[in-house]
């Protein structure tokens, strides 16, 4: 076998993740195929290259010397489809790669891109490290991400970042018909009972969310599902699961502030120079701005903590 770019762009993400799985998701393949190409990598040079560890993997010491080699060439690979692609897109004409986790400020940022003749393409992943993976690699030009209190995300060296939000709190969004619902603000306590809803597959949350119901002394009962399935299920009343402060609540769904405000995200813009950022941010910030008023228990957070 011949090594090829790809190869070590799979050593790197094995190594920047510690783990074959977390791996496998971010370059978008499936594990197994992932640890096979491992094996065959590790047979053409000769040795084992990672520890497979309860805990992850960690580089061996010819691991180590390997990655030396391949970060620098990876690295250049990237730079050279980045330049290639910003020269493509010029050619065609001034269209934007955004990348975005879901957020209800994303259409009047689209729609405002639009007005300054920006047209946007949209790429949607649950995963922020993924999307800033694929914005260091030149395939998206900005990216609007969200970082899970706690779960600091892995940001790929050169990138530009900026806060769009220091901390969102988290509220959590319930059965209209719940008794904790005629209230305002409920308690995890309040909750004990009910079925949680929580998406794995996003960097943080499942981390995130355990931790605040262990430290209020809660073992509630757990499903796995995405938002759309989530949201579904709050509204026939089987689970609750925690939203975004600009979720709209419905006939059947109540959206409420959790007490102490225990869980937070960080929303941030990122891109690879600061050029761009300065010219998108502003549409981002009043969009936000916009659906952060809209949401009659956000607003009034807000004017709570005087933002």
């Amino acid at each position: 076998m011949e090594l090829e770019v790809r190869h070590l762009r799979a050593l790197c993400a094995i190594a920047d993740t510690g783990s074959l799985h977390r791996a496998a998701r971010q370059l978008g393949v499936a594990q197994p195929s992932l640890s096979t190409q491992l094996k065959r990598i590790e047979q053409e040079l000769g040795g084992p290259l990672f520890l497979r560890e309860r805990t992850g993997c960690r580089p061996t010491p010819l691991g180590r010397i390997v990655l030396g080699r391949a970060r620098p060439l990876v690295a250049e690979m990237r730079a050279l489809v980045a330049e290639a692609r910003a020269a493509a897109k010029d050619d065609d004409g001034p269209q934007l790669r955004i990348g975005s986790t879901a957020s209800r400020a994303l259409a009047g940022w689209l729609r405002r891109l639009r007005a300054r003749q920006r047209e946007p393409v949209l790429q949607m992943d649950v995963s922020p490290n993924a999307l800033l993976r694929m914005l260091a690699d030149g395939r998206l030009d900005v990216a609007y991400v969200h970082e899970v209190e706690g779960c600091p995300l892995r940001v790929p060296e050169g990138l530009a970042l900026r806060v769009l939000v220091e901390r969102e709190p988290q509220f959590v969004s319930l059965p209209a018909d719940h008794p904790a619902a005629v209230h305002t603000e409920v308690q995890l306590s309040d909750l004990a009972e009910d079925r949680w809803m929580i998406d794995p597959t996003v960097d943080g949350e499942w981390d995130a969310v355990h931790r605040i119901l262990r430290a209020a002394g809660l073992n509630p009962r757990v499903l796995h599902g995405d938002y759309h399935t989530a949201a579904s299920l709050v509204s026939t009343g089987e689970v609750v699961t925690v939203c975004q402060p600009t979720c709209q609540p419905g006939p059947a769904m109540a959206v409420r502030r959790i007490q102490g405000d225990p869980l937070g995200v960080r929303l941030l813009l990122a891109a690879r120079t600061e050029g761009e950022l300065d010219s998108v941010f502003p549409g981002l910030w009043e969009a936000y701005s916009e659906v952060a008023r809209e949401a009659p228990g956000y607003r009034e957070w807000l004017d709570r903590v005087g933002v």
